[in-house]
């Protein structure tokens, strides 16, 4: 049965009307990857989020089906119950824990894909949020990536070009270490230090962590999320030019890349600086940001094509014995190009939808292409969090100076 209705798609493919087979192209592939993260657990919320960013790239005519899904992929899950929270705490915290708060909220501010979050004050007066995870994440975590290994074929074939083993790879990296919260908690310790009086960003100092809870000092502010559906031009613009500079700057001064952009994460201060919350994914980046991206976009920014197609041949971003056009290797990298074409650059949703381009398009001379273009794995975090980063900007509709900020800050863009 499945056999006949593969082949009676394929001749309505053959004989079809092209936007038609578009259309369906499209509905059929976020119907089956969706079925797929349907199955997940903790781990559907977490893609959820990490797909959400890009929302702003989805074409009007291909949205409602992707958009559809990830609203499911983002519903909050239900909260623990107060007794469930309360045995967490017994164990992470010891049976006297009470005597360690002056206070404590039983019913959760925010719930997250592996634990969610409650308002405290701590025996010293401070306001805090302490961070429960689920009895069981782990382990539904890692049944979900086995899901998704099982589903590997499905996934390469909607990221062309890409090897998905070592994507794979890293993604369980990164997610292993959120499970232990005393990784993130000694992330946040990282950033907290450096950040400390900082006039732009603000990290909340850590106040106590264990393997399944983490205390931090509590941040009043307005979530991105709130900044893209309400917030002033002038709010916009400020929150945009403020998380391009923390996403490129923060890896050469804390030595770790923030790992998780979306919304939820970035607050807007009322004095007007940016702060920073839940850094479970952090990817080492010791020497900061590679050279090689700084000078990759430096290149294609003065069209010097010829080093810049040698520099991505001899950093795997051409797979061996493919051939790639200079317009083409424009398109790969217009996203963080035409930002810097101008001083100021105006990010919406109707450029990042043309930058992003026709990858949507199964008969697009970029849908071919990204056959030969590859994302090698140690760059694969990079690309998604700078993506991910303009994806908010184009939300945010922000215009922000992403020259100056790029150049003072991506390493590799001023050398010669």
């Amino acid at each position: 049965m499945a056999g006949r209705a593969a082949v009676g798609f394929g001749k309505r493919l053959a004989g079809g009307d092209r936007a038609e087979i578009d259309a369906q192209l499209q509905h059929r592939a976020a119907e089956q990857l969706f079925s797929v993260l349907g199955e997940l657990k903790g781990g559907a919320m977490k893609l959820g989020q990490a797909l959400s960013v890009m929302e702003a790239a989805i074409p009007d005519e291909y949205a409602e089906p992707y958009r559809e899904a990830l609203t499911k992929l983002q519903a909050q899950a239900p909260p623990l119950p107060a007794k469930a929270v309360h045995r967490v705490l017994d164990q992470q915290l010891g049976t006297q824990w009470r005597d360690r708060f002056a206070s404590f909220d039983d019913t959760p501010t925010a719930s997250a894909s592996i634990g969610q979050v409650h308002r405290a004050v701590w025996s010293d007066g401070r306001d805090v949020a302490v961070k429960v995870q689920y009895p069981g994440a782990d382990e539904a975590l890692r049944a979900d990536l086995k899901t998704l290994s099982r589903f590997a074929n499905m996934f390469a074939a909607a990221m062309p070009g890409t090897d998905i083993k070592p994507v794979l790879a890293e993604l369980t990296e990164r997610t292993e270490e959120e499970l232990d919260y005393r990784i993130e908690a000694d992330n946040q310790r990282r950033f907290a230090k450096e950040y400390d009086g900082d006039p732009q960003f603000v990290i909340p100092r850590m106040v106590a962590s264990s393997p399944k809870v983490v205390v931090s000092e509590w941040m009043t502010a307005r979530p991105l999320s709130a900044i893209i559906s309400s917030g002033t031009v002038e709010e916009r613009n400020s929150a945009g030019a403020l998380l391009a500079q923390f996403h490129f700057s923060a890896p050469s001064r804390v030595g770790l890349l923030h790992c998780d952009p979306h919304p939820g994460n970035f607050m807007l201060l009322d004095d007007g600086r940016l702060g920073v919350i839940d850094f479970g994914a952090c990817a080492p980046m010791p020497d900061g940001l590679p050279t090689v991206l700084g000078r990759m976009v430096r290149l294609s920014k003065d069209e010097r094509y010829e080093e810049l197609t040698q520099l991505l041949r001899d950093n795997n971003f051409v797979l061996p014995g493919k051939t790639v056009t200079h317009d083409e290797i424009d398109d790969y990298l217009r996203p963080f190009t035409d930002p810097i074409k101008t001083d100021s650059f105006h990010f919406t949703r109707t450029w990042m939808q043309r930058a992003v381009g026709s990858a949507a398009d199964f008969n697009s001379a970029q849908f071919r292409t990204a056959r030969a273009l590859n994302l090698p794995p140690e760059y694969l975090m990079i690309f998604r969090v700078l993506l991910g980063s303009v994806g908010i900007c184009a939300q945010l509709d922000a215009e922000a100076p992403y020259m100056r900020i790029l150049s003072e800050s991506l390493p590799g863009f001023d050398e010669d």
